[in-house]
C-alpha cells in the first residue's frame, strides 16, 4: 500500500517547480505516491492553504520567500505564507527555499517560522534535494550548508522584523505614505511612527529617512 503524500509548491518561476518536481518524483522511494498542487504568487497559494486547512492537509509545503505580494498587500512574502500554513496547517511540514542567504534574514526566517527545513538555492542540487525531503518526513529539520554555517556562528543577530514592520516596510516600498498607512495597518498614527523609529534604530538608519530605512531592509533581505 502507497503512502500518499500531498504536497504545496510555491514559487513564482515555473521552470524551477517543474524542476523540484522532477527531482522529487524521480527520486522518491516506491511506497511513496507523491500528489504535488503548484501555486506561482500569495494569493493563489493562500487560497490552496486556506482549501487544504478545510478539507485534506497537505503534508509537505515549499516556499519560496521573493514572491509577487497579494493583490490586497495583507501577505507580501512566502515567509508570510509559512505563517498561515503553520495556523492553517499544523501537521504540515514546511521547507523555506531562498536565494536569500544574508544572516539577518536566516535568523528571522528561523525565529518567525522555525522550518522543518530550510535550503538556499545557491547551495542545493538535485540530489540534496531528494534527501532533504525524505529526512524532513522522516525526522526534521534539515538546513543547507549556509543556514547551517550561520547557525554555527556565536553572533546573533537582534534584528527581528515582526509580521505589522514587514507590512510597513512592504507599504512604504510601494510609494504609500505615511500618514495614509493608518488606512492599511489598524494601528495609530503614533504606533506606526513608534515602529517606524524602532525599525530605524535596528537597522542603523541615521538620517531618518523613509528610503534610507528601505535600502537597507532590502540589503538585509527584508524586502
Amino acid at each position: 500500500m502507497s503512502e500518499v503524500i500531498k504536497i504545496l509548491m510555491v514559487d513564482d518561476h515555473p521552470m524551477i517547480i517543474e524542476g523540484y518536481q522532477n527531482t522529487l518524483l524521480a527520486t522518491k522511494h516506491d511506497d511513496q505516491d507523491l500528489q504535488i498542487e503548484t501555486a506561482n504568487n500569495c494569493d493563489t497559494a493562500n487560497q490552496l492553504i486556506r482549501k487544504a486547512g478545510r478539507t485534506e492537509a497537505y503534508d509537505v509545503c515549499f516556499f519560496d520567500i521573493s514572491l509577487p505580494a497579494s493583490q490586497d498587500g495583507s501577505i507580501a512574502s512566502g515567509e508570510d505564507l509559512a505563517i498561515i500554513a503553520r495556523e492553517e496547517l499544523p501537521n504540515a511540514k514546511i521547507i523555506i527555499l531562498t536565494m536569500f542567504n544574508e544572516s539577518y534574514r536566516i535568523h528571522n526566517i528561523i525565529k518567525s517560522i522555525n522550518p522543518d527545513g530550510f535550503l538556499i538555492k545557491s547551495d542545493l542540487t538535485s540530489s540534496e534535494l531528494a534527501e532533504a525531503f525524505q529526512q524532513i518526513l522522516k525526522s526534521p529539520p534539515y538546513y543547507s550548508s549556509t543556514v547551517n554555517n550561520y547557525l554555527k556562528k556565536s553572533i546573533t543577530s537582534d534584528i527581528y522584523i515582526d509580521d505589522i514592520n514587514r507590512k510597513i516596510l512592504h507599504l512604504l516600498s510601494q510609494g504609500i505614505k505615511t500618514r495614509s498607512l493608518k488606512e492599511y495597518i489598524d494601528l495609530s498614527m503614533s504606533a506606526i511612527e513608534k515602529r517606524k523609529k524602532h525599525m530605524k534604530l535596528l537597522f542603523s538608519v541615521t538620517d531618518g529617512k523613509d528610503e534610507s530605512l528601505l535600502n537597507e531592509a532590502r540589503q538585509k533581505g527584508f524586502l
